[in-house]
């Protein structure tokens, strides 16, 4: 994850290298040579869960002046030096990995409203508050201005996480991620003492859980789905219980896991959804993502399936290559990785699923207080 880190601004970059395929010969080519927000702060909360609060501070600084300006203008993504400018445009005389084409430089994603990324913000910045990183005026004024945006924006139909290339909709872990920052903001004010219309927010963070249970679950099924008006489900919605959208032990997450394993899984490992959908406005066929697959380990362990948790656990960590690095995804047929690499998404998972085992171990091996109270 340090290696993603560009050490004179801070900004932590998705992957180092462009145009790897997530199925050879295929058009799912992207190029990841830039700073996304959302895994930026992933990345970020990775590295405040071992102690690395210095890159912390130096992400929030490079944060603050990349995003100068107002929240409607804030991007997805931005340049490792905080470029904004990052049209894409192919390169037709380059042959591609094995035949993959196009070859693309820059990425049109940078144009698009991904509502999911001001909640992860806004939890990344929150979760450096608990790590005890010094307080910053502007970063406050900042995060009080996107909650100004996104207390109309959470309304609108977007992109998604996925950075889907067909029409916008209303992606379920958009709104959940949504929540995610009124409810930061809520945390914020009750426990750091910063100022706000903290009612306004706690309004505004129960609205969105009430239409996101309404309209964003199948009663039928009894599982969150991927967009309102559909019965597709789609694993990013295994983030809700580790958001704190809702309680692990809540049946609504354990239908959603369920409905996932049942849908979206090949031998175990996790597709992101199912392209032959449509959803994304591309052809469909891409590998299994390895980020929903360490998000599937997280819920296994969090709903009590410790055992199944461990076993994925230890077969994802069997994909690595000679020198413990993953791609973006894994071809089950070919028996290969596949996608941009390395790819900060994978790693950041890892490391929270590996901090989520480790978490749980450690309090089922505590003693009881009777067992350990003296005579």
């Amino acid at each position: 994850m340090k290696a993603l880190t560009f050490h004179p601004t801070g900004g932590i970059v998705a992957a180092a290298t462009t145009s790897l395929p997530e199925h050879v010969g295929g058009v799912r080519n992207w190029d990841y040579r830039y700073c996304w927000l959302r895994d930026a702060a992933l990345t970020l909360q990775s590295l405040m869960g071992a102690g690395y609060t210095g890159e912390a501070a130096a992400w929030r600084e490079w944060l603050l002046r990349a995003v100068a300006g107002v929240p409607a203008e804030m991007q997805t993504m931005y340049g490792a030096a905080g470029e904004r400018r990052l049209p894409e445009w192919e390169v037709p005389w380059l042959p591609g990995y094995e035949g993959s084409q196009p070859v693309r430089i820059g990425n049109a994603a940078v144009e698009q409203l991904q509502l999911d990324v001001y909640g992860q913000v806004m939890d990344a910045l929150h979760r450096a508050r608990e790590a005890g990183l010094a307080h910053v005026t502007e970063s406050w004024a900042f995060q009080r201005e996107l909650l100004a945006f996104l207390t109309g924006a959470w309304r609108e139909p977007d992109e998604g996480i996925w950075e889907v290339r067909g029409p916008r909709r209303h992606f379920t872990h958009s709104k959940v991620m949504a929540w995610v920052a009124f409810d930061r903001a809520v945390r914020a004010v009750e426990a750091y003492d910063r100022e706000g219309p903290v009612e306004e927010w706690r309004a505004t963070r129960d609205e969105i859980h009430a239409e996101v249970c309404g309209r964003g679950f199948d009663t039928r099924r009894g599982t969150f789905v991927q967009h309102y008006d559909t019965t597709e489900v789609d694993a990013a919605l295994l983030l809700i219980p580790m958001t704190g959208f809702l309680p692990p032990d809540d049946p609504r997450v354990a239908g959603t896991i369920a409905a996932i394993q049942e849908d979206l899984c090949d031998g175990g490992l996790v597709h992101r959804y199912r392209t032959r959908a449509g959803v994304d406005g591309l052809p469909p066929g891409e590998g299994a993502f390895l980020a929903c697959s360490f998000w599937l380990v997280e819920c296994l362990a969090l709903t009590g399936r410790r055992d199944e948790a461990v076993e994925l656990f230890e077969r994802l960590l069997a994909l690595r290559n000679d020198v413990g690095l993953l791609a973006e995804e894994y071809d089950t047929t070919a028996g290969r990785q596949v996608g941009n690499f390395p790819q900060a998404f994978s790693h950041v998972a890892l490391l929270n699923a590996a901090y989520t085992l480790g978490a749980r171990s450690a309090r089922s091996s505590s003693p009881s207080p009777e067992s350990s109270a003296g005579p």
